[in-house]
């Protein structure tokens, strides 16, 4: 039976172990301490007498912390433990420890309290990939406490652990303990770490005796600057409020902005990081909620905009980042995340961001900021993006080595396959992409007009989206399944195997009206929509499996554009019903919407099923249920009202009255309500 994983973090600080506490972590997989994309803590175990301890009970206490309640086993049902120890940890850019033993029995004891301590400072790659180090790992202690080391060539990093009291060796810290009957005992542990050299200074503790986090506004402030929702489902409220703190678990500071407000990390344990993608769509998400995600997503990833063609990091002039890593396989260019340009969906994307958020925010200044990098991503569009010059967006990895192959948002190698799951040939230009091209153009042709007074450059590109739309919707539509091609392939066949990707089609508003009934007709066929939610490939398709990773598996994300998408084209019923089966299935994952979870059919199951290595929290999963609300309250950003008049927002009875209240609009705090 897998163990429960307790996962805490702070910005690209974060810590995975056991329900003890405890971390002791084989190679490849995510237990330990990270920092900066390397595991500066592997192997970090409590022993009692040189024994492990049980756990009672676990908790986590907000995103940054948790606490722990353990007891030492007494070997019989018979005999009740007396000694019992509290755990409490503390991360933010170091990890602290508060370690509190009692003793309930009659008589005195004299105890030993160890901490095993290791690190093999893996690469996060390394731990993912499985790889093996290269370099020189060293361990000394010195007169403040032990000393973990990393050096290959001018490369390093360091691990430091202190502690008041304790006895140290190479591999461990020592407490010898007197305690008398209903004594209680005290000791903190603090865990720095140092980067070439650099000695990284942990987050200060606040008076209540946690540290404060490493954000400029702290989790109270983040959830009472964010609206207020009221309704009648008691679930809703839960993972309402899981998804504001997830969100502000996963914020960061970007380095490439300094100074600047807070953008979300993708998702924890693999993807502390920034990512084109990932930020730029959970900024989306969360506009009316949280708009600072968006302001700083959108000037670090223009900061980071390729300028010049770099096949090792697939960059090209006027693309945007998929990925920025500081590891050591970074640092040595064995992995091209320094930043990897490898996605063509990120480009097209930003462009749809920045329109939004302008419309949210009317905060025109920005626009007129990111001009250039707008006309750069535009040109990107015509240029680089469509390779042979047939008006669709496609994508070949350049980098041969260590690239991805796939780079849409189904980024697994398997993800783009006909219907006999014979792998589509490159170059490939997926369906969702010409919805995100036909989108940005749209989008900045407004921008060009409203805020940029360039009307010739506005005509032009409502031009090419209107040539794009009526193209796209003869080349990719399939007469004989009613449904649009998952892509073309490098011969420009159609991929015909039936997918969730022209679901997105309908949130970009490329689909021809005559042809909407019988997209929603696929999206809510037996094969497609599973009862908890839309797969990403239909069963019956010769590569479904309800456990892979892009070919059956039900991603919340995906479902949240969806149902947008729905919404846009006045399909609300349908719209409703994606959006309550995604929130009925989070209440069973503790409120908490994990990356990705299988693709079984409702009737087969009453609850769905977990998918094994999905990220949580994840960052579109968090955001998600705030585009579904916007989606059940029709949430308008322009005009007069922020909630459209004529929407029908009768909701199932289980809503109750659903009111929003807060939210942030071009027009200062508006409420909505069903």
């Amino acid at each position: 039976m897998r163990k429960r994983e307790v996962r805490i973090l702070d910005g690209s600080t974060f810590v995975v172990s056991d329900e003890q506490g405890d971390m002791a972590a084989r190679p490849d997989e995510p237990l330990g301490f990270f920092y900066r994309d390397m595991r500066h803590l592997s192997q970090w175990q409590l022993l009692l007498n040189g024994r492990p301890l049980d756990a009672l009970s676990t908790d986590s206490i907000g995103y940054d912390a948790a606490v722990f309640f353990l007891s030492v086993p007494t070997g019989s049902i018979y005999a009740n433990p007396t000694l019992s120890l509290v755990r409490r940890r503390f991360v933010g850019d170091g990890l602290r420890e508060e370690l509190v033993l009692q003793n309930f029995g009659t008589d005195p004891v004299r105890l030993e309290l160890s901490l095993l301590v290791g690190s093999d400072f893996a690469d996060i790659f390394e731990v993912k990939d499985h790889q093996s180090k290269s370099g020189h790992l060293y361990q000394h202690t010195d007169d403040h406490g032990l000393v973990l080391g990393y050096r290959r060539e001018d490369f390093t990093r360091e691990t430091y652990v202190r502690s008041s009291g304790a006895y140290f060796t190479s591999g461990s810290l020592t407490y010898r303990v007197h305690l008398q009957p209903r004594e209680r005992w005290q000791a903190d542990v603090e865990v720095t770490v140092a980067c070439n050299g650099e000695h990284i200074d942990p987050k200060p503790r606040a008076a209540h005796h946690r540290p404060k986090p490493n954000m400029r506004r702290d989790l109270q402030e983040w959830v009472d600057d964010a609206p207020t929702l009221e309704c009648g489902w008691d679930d809703l409220r839960h993972v309402y409020r899981r998804s504001i703190e997830d969100l502000a678990a996963l914020r960061f500071y970007p380095d490439v902005v300094p100074g600047s407000a807070s953008l979300p990390a993708a998702g924890l344990p693999w993807f502390m990081a920034l990512f084109g993608r990932d930020s730029i769509l959970t900024s989306y998400q969360a506009l009316p909620f949280a708009p600072e995600l968006a302001a700083t997503t959108l000037r670090a990833l223009a900061a980071r905009q390729a300028h010049d063609r770099d096949d090792f990091r697939d960059a090209e002039p006027g693309k945007v980042l998929h990925e920025l890593r500081f590891g050591e396989l970074v640092h040595f260019h064995e992995r091209p995340q320094s930043p990897y340009y490898g996605t063509a969906d990120a480009t097209p994307l930003f462009l749809v961001l920045l329109d939004e958020y302008e419309r949210w925010t009317a905060d025109a200044d920005l626009v007129r900021d990111l001009r250039e990098p707008a006309l750069a991503a535009l040109k990107w569009m015509e240029d680089y993006g469509d390779r042979d010059g047939d008006g669709y967006i496609e994508y070949q990895r350049r980098n041969t080595t260590s690239g991805l192959e796939n780079q849409c948002w189904k980024d697994s190698w398997n993800s783009i396959v006909h219907p006999d799951a014979t792998l589509a040939s490159l170059p490939r230009a997926t369906c969702e992409l010409q919805g995100y091209a036909y989108d940005a153009r749209r989008r900045m042709a407004r921008l060009a007009r409203e805020v940029w007074g360039d009307d010739e450059l506005a005509a032009r590109l409502e031009h090419d989206a209107t040539e794009l739309k009526r193209r796209f919707n003869e080349d990719f539509w399939v007469e004989e399944t009613g449904f649009f091609a998952l892509a073309l392939d490098g011969e420009k066949h159609q991929v015909r195997t039936v997918t969730s990707n022209p679901g997105q089609l309908l949130w970009s508003g490329i689909v021809d009206d005559d042809k909407v009934d019988a997209v929603v007709g696929q999206l809510f066929s037996a094969a497609l929509f599973s009862g908890w939610g839309v797969r990403t490939m239909a069963s019956g398709q010769a590569a479904y499996n309800p456990l892979e990773y892009h070919n059956g598996t039900v991603w919340p994300h995906d479902n949240g554009l969806i149902a947008a998408g729905l919404a846009s084209y006045g399909r609300r019923d349908e719209a409703i019903r994606i959006a309550t089966a995604i929130l009925e299935a989070a209440a069973y994952f503790d409120h908490r919407l994990p990356e990705v979870f299988a693709g079984y059919p409702r009737s087969d199951t009453r609850f769905p099923v977990r998918y094994p290595t999905a990220c949580s929290p994840q960052a579109w999963a968090a955001g998600t249920p705030l585009l579904l609300l916007r989606v059940l309250l029709d949430l308008q950003p322009l005009g007069e009202c922020v909630q459209s008049d004529h929407a029908d927002t009768h909701l199932p009875p289980v809503f109750g009255q659903l009111r929003l209240s807060g939210i942030h609009t071009r027009r200062g705090r508006e409420s909505a309500a069903s």
